[in-house]
């Protein structure tokens, strides 16, 4: 027979394991942010026949700069909130001939500034 401090013990033991093991999964993740802030106002300012100066100005630096295609601009933005929410993507994709803005794509572009969660929306 064991003496009873054994089994208190035990199961104070016992109740610190299960609880450590229970909190280990509350570890804070902070929000993750990347590329090109891109502002729907400024993306509806976008117009084909805009030279590559324009476009600097009205949308900043491009996030990607194909080496082997000098004639497309990738502007992306990604936001992730902590481990379980969805990231938030957007992406504009402007494509030049001779200089100025031929074509270019849109996704998943905000009508303001871009949504972040926890912020209200515009």
């Amino acid at each position: 027979m064991r003496p009873a401090h054994f089994n208190s013990a035990l199961r104070l033991a016992l109740g610190l394991a299960s609880l450590s093991i229970l909190l280990g999964g509350c570890v804070y993740r902070m929000p993750i942010q990347q590329g090109n802030y891109i502002d729907g106002a400024a993306v509806r300012q976008l117009k084909v026949g805009m030279t590559r100066s324009q476009v600097l100005y009205l949308l900043g630096t491009p996030m990607i700069k194909d080496p082997f295609d000098v004639d497309r601009w990738d502007f992306v933005y990604y936001y992730k909130h902590g481990y379980f929410s969805r990231p938030y993507e957007s992406r504009v994709t402007v494509f030049f001939k001779n200089g100025k803005v031929s074509h270019f794509t849109l996704d998943h572009v905000p009508k303001g500034q871009p949504l972040i969660p926890g912020l209200p929306s515009s």
